[in-house]
């Protein structure tokens, strides 16, 4: 798992998966989101605009990141 630094206090995520290059696409990100293919803090979360802050991990397709401040 790595650290990605977000510059802030949230960032969506959607906007945290392109931002970490977990995915290519906001495309993929969406279908993967919709699908129940990521997860937040080890649950799944179909939400695009869920609130992410610092210390939250997401994982999608075995790769993981942490959010950072």
């Amino acid at each position: 798992m790595r650290d990605v630094s977000i510059g802030s206090d949230m960032i969506r995520l959607g906007q945290f998966l392109k931002l970490a290059d977990l995915i290519e696409t906001g495309g993929e990100g969406k279908i993967l989101i919709a699908s129940g293919d990521v997860q937040v803090n080890g649950e799944a979360d179909t939400r695009r605009g869920r609130q992410l802050h610092p210390g939250d991990v997401v994982e999608v397709q075995g790769r993981s990141a942490r959010v950072a401040h």
